[in-house]
């Protein structure tokens, strides 16, 4: 995923958290809130593993959501794994991420 869409700063991560809404599925959290530009940020704490599993699961998030961003609308989005998303194939989490964003009517509606 290009530097241009992520949340880096720990202001912008709150902000989100704080003015956003949010959707909540087993394997992760997404909170959405409205913004002028795309950007998308990932927090995977220690309960999910150690490092290399949550290295692992932070790049199976970003491959998931980068293929979503055409279709997205703009806005800050922060995504939070649950423990159990260590244990999930990209699949599930790809189809999750959807789901979820479904949920926070994330995604532009088509003309």
């Amino acid at each position: 995923m290009q530097q241009q869409y992520r949340i880096r700063k720990n202001g912008h991560f709150r902000f989100v958290y704080r003015k956003g809404r949010h959707a909540a599925g087993k394997l992760m959290r997404v909170h959405y809130a409205r913004g002028r530009r795309l950007q998308v940020g990932f927090s995977v704490s220690r309960q999910v593993g150690g490092a290399v599993t949550r290295n692992l699961v932070k790049r199976r998030l970003r491959e998931a959501f980068r293929a979503l961003i055409p279709g997205l609308a703009n806005g800050g989005y922060v995504v939070t794994a649950n423990p159990e998303a260590a244990l999930a194939s990209y699949a599930e989490l790809a189809a999750q991420l959807k789901l979820l964003l479904a949920k926070l009517d994330a995604f532009r509606v088509k003309a």
